[in-house]
């Protein structure tokens, strides 16, 4: 009898002393924060992940420039365009309700190089770094209009990222007011990323070219935030009101693609810091802490 219990006991001492697991530490971060938050994670090599809610739909903002830039790179691997095509920058889209037309404003976007070029030319290369880099909505919407939405949508569809849904440009107040928006899971865009990680999105050597434009992201305020100094991330972060995103590939020595799609908090630097810390005890479980 005294053998089961100091057995018992060692057994209760054993499992006190047992840290939380990363499903456990992420849903106590969440639970704090007041947010809704998905997450889709996983090593590269398959043996770590974790999902929550990961078919949850959000609204997509910025995000949905990966899957632009992946169509623009497939057409170009066609042969259908090159990257340095010039492009005209003309600040005039159509609604996709009724087809009126409406001008995106510089001072809602993140880049001012774009609207300084209007009525001349940039290349399809030049403002596909502009849209990922610094998230131009400007280079954003014409390169969507150049590819076609059609065509993005019916790529996604085959890199097998159901959960995300390419409706329009942006800022398209119009669709906006009738609920028709870009929206996207994240699951939906775990996929992309590690298709992208894979070389499957287009090809190895358009993939590769993709994550270097990738790990020029200017905003790392949420995912970079939480890992050591110096990991490389190759990501695309994306902001409305009380919507924040980021999601990418981590280059640490386990990499693996993180997406943190969160909804609910109105400061950004609130939702910034809630991801940080996601990625922090992410990149913790895997890697360990590396000052």
């Amino acid at each position: 009898m005294y053998t089961v219990l100091v057995a018992a006991a060692l057994a209760a001492s054993l499992q006190a002393q047992t840290p939380a697991t990363l499903e456990a530490r992420a849903r106590a971060v969440i639970a704090s924060s007041g947010a809704e938050v998905a997450i889709a994670f996983r090593t590269l090599d398959g043996r770590s992940a974790l999902l929550i809610d990961p078919d949850k739909p959000f609204h997509a903002a910025s995000t949905i420039k990966v899957p632009v830039m992946i169509e623009l790179f497939r057409q170009a691997r066609a042969g259908t365009l090159a990257l340095d095509d010039p492009l005209l920058i003309r600040n005039e889209f159509k609604s996709i309700v009724d087809g009126s037309t409406y001008m995106l404003s510089e001072g809602d976007d993140s880049d001012r190089e774009i609207y300084a070029a209007a009525g001349k030319t940039l290349t399809l290369r030049q403002l596909c770094e502009a849209m990922i880099t610094v998230s131009s909505n400007f280079a954003a919407n014409l390169l969507i209009e150049k590819l076609g939405v059609e065509n993005i949508r019916r790529t996604v569809t085959r890199l097998g990222a159901e959960g995300m849904q390419v409706l329009r440009g942006v800022e398209d107040s119009r669709a906006f007011e009738k609920g028709l928006n870009n929206s996207t899971t994240a699951r939906g865009l775990q996929v992309l990323f590690e298709k992208l990680s894979q070389g499957q999105a287009v090809d190895a050597t358009a993939d590769a070219e993709m994550i270097a434009i990738l790990k020029r992201q200017k905003f790392r305020d949420a995912i970079p935030a939480g890992l050591p100094a110096g990991t490389a991330v190759a990501h695309k972060t994306g902001n409305i009101t009380r919507i924040h995103h980021d999601a990418g590939i981590v280059y640490a020595s386990r990499p693996y693609v993180l997406v943190l799609l969160v909804r609910g908090i109105q400061a950004q630097t609130q939702s910034a810091a809630l991801m940080a810390e996601l990625s922090r005890i992410i990149f913790e479980d895997v890697n360990g802490w590396i000052k």
